[in-house]
């Protein structure tokens, strides 16, 4: 009886040292049990602006689901104001200038340069009549040459008098030149696209979801100061995610694209499919490096990325994907 119980227990003592050393040399030495592990990432957007300034209101929390348009933030620009007022009436300065213009010479200055050019025609007939009486009297010898001269050069005033009112008059009445007409046009147009550059900006204050989705970072906080293009809320497109594998390139020879995957991931306690859809073309180094006493060489990974296949998939960033193959 003795004897076969000691039979039995050294039987079953050699099952179980096989046993360890069968499921050790499985551990070590056997690749197969070596599995893969990938981290879920999805698309990302920095919701920043072109602006400078403080920030007014904060619209969100971090957690939040919104949906495309919704309003994030504003912020506070006073010096826009400010310089919305200003340019806006430089625009209406030059509208005004340029409506005068097309709309022609006041009747008034009209008749200004009318009364001008009359009087001055007055004059120019005033000199001709004296320069008649003293050339008369210059040729019967009564006057000298120099009080004809003298007449002969006050006509020649007067004429040139007249024939400047004129000109004055003429230009009244046609209004503004082609040129200055067009040159006052550009001067509003001008005008208009300093008023569109502020309120451009303007509208840059307040900040909108550029898709649905999720906030998941709040950066800055009411009332801190942020500079252009500092990213102040970060949302993520949960409808846009992939897993990301860095597989070593001694693994590679079975990765391609295209290739179909089971993948279990512990936060769901499920499996699902997966797609490969993206392979690095250039390698990255990995942690592992060889031992060159035995020969060996520095290992490099490759990025894989694989996305789900089917929309009924809820993965979220962060979750980690376990695989034991990718063929």
């Amino acid at each position: 009886m003795k004897t076969s119980v000691k039979s039995l227990l050294y039987i079953v003592g050699v099952v179980v040292i096989f046993l360890c050393g069968w499921l050790l040399y499985r551990y070590v030495y056997n690749e197969n049990v070596a599995v893969l592990e990938g981290v879920v990432e999805c698309r990302t957007y920095r919701v920043s602006s072109k602006l400078a300034g403080r920030i007014d209101s904060l619209m969100v929390e971090e957690g939040d689901w919104v949906l495309e348009g919704d309003l994030l933030y504003t912020i506070s620009t006073p010096e826009l104001d400010a310089k919305l007022q200003q340019v806006t009436a430089l625009e209406a300065a030059a509208e005004a200038l340029n409506m005068e213009a097309e709309s022609g010479v006041r009747w008034e200055e009209v008749a200004a340069a009318k009364s001008l050019w009359h009087k001055a025609l007055a004059g120019q007939e005033l000199a001709e009549k004296s320069l008649a009486r003293v050339k008369n009297l210059y040729d019967k010898g009564v006057v000298p040459r120099q009080q004809y001269d003298e007449a002969v050069a006050n006509f020649e005033a007067m004429r040139a008098s007249q024939q400047a009112a004129r000109y004055g008059y003429d230009m009244a009445l046609d209004g503004a030149t082609r040129q200055q007409r067009a040159a006052l046009a550009a001067k509003v147009r001008e005008a208009q696209g300093a008023v569109d550059e502020v309120r451009a900006y303007m509208r840059d204050s307040r900040l909108y979801a550029p898709i649905s989705g999720r906030v998941s970072n709040i950066i800055s906080e009411p009332g801190e100061l942020v500079s252009v293009g500092y990213p102040v809320v970060t949302m993520l497109d949960l409808s846009h995610c992939w897993v990301v594998f860095n597989i070593k390139e001694s693994d590679m020879s079975d990765v391609t694209l295209g290739a179909m995957f089971q993948g279990y991931l512990p936060a769901l306690d499920k499996s699902v499919e997966f797609e490969v859809y993206y392979i690095a073309s250039e390698a990255d180094f990995a942690t592992w490096s060889a031992t060159r006493a035995r020969g060996g060489f520095d290992i490099r990974t490759f990025e894989v990325r694989a996305r789900p296949i089917g929309d009924n998939v809820a993965i979220l960033p962060g979750m980690s994907v376990v695989v034991d193959n990718i063929k």
